[in-house]
């Protein structure tokens, strides 16, 4: 699977931001999705994820409330949609692929997946 994440940009804070990944993906492949973020001087962080049924997802604390991760698995792509962005979520945003056959699976942690995009950087102004 290669993921081409894109929607990354400046923003003032309170603002939104919706990021998107595309998948390329081999047919009949099935795969949960996620969003990290890595701030400068920091490890990779969980942001969200999604199982592949997209009737699963989950949050970091830090989000919680003000993002939505979701998919379109006609279209290969996940979106993260952010709202009220403060500027500690500035960082470079990552999202990420995991092969798996349970399709209502999701996965929280860096070393679960298996692909990776080469990230978009998110800036919040104060």
């Amino acid at each position: 699977v290669q993921l081409q994440a894109s929607g990354g940009g400046l923003v003032q804070a309170g603002g939104s931001l919706r990021l998107s990944c595309a998948a390329s993906r081999r047919t009949s492949s099935t795969y949960a999705m996620g969003w990290f973020r890595q701030a400068p001087g920091k490890e990779r962080e969980f942001v969200a994820a999604i199982s592949w049924s997209g009737t699963r997802t989950d949050y970091a604390d830090s989000v919680k409330g003000r993002s939505t991760i979701s998919r379109d698995n006609v279209k290969n792509t996940v979106y993260l949609q952010m709202n009220s962005l403060k500027p500690e979520d500035t960082a470079v945003y990552y999202c990420a692929a995991r092969d798996t056959y349970v399709s209502t699976n999701y996965y929280l942690r860096v070393g679960e997946y298996n692909y990776w995009g080469q990230g978009t950087l998110v800036t919040v102004s104060s």
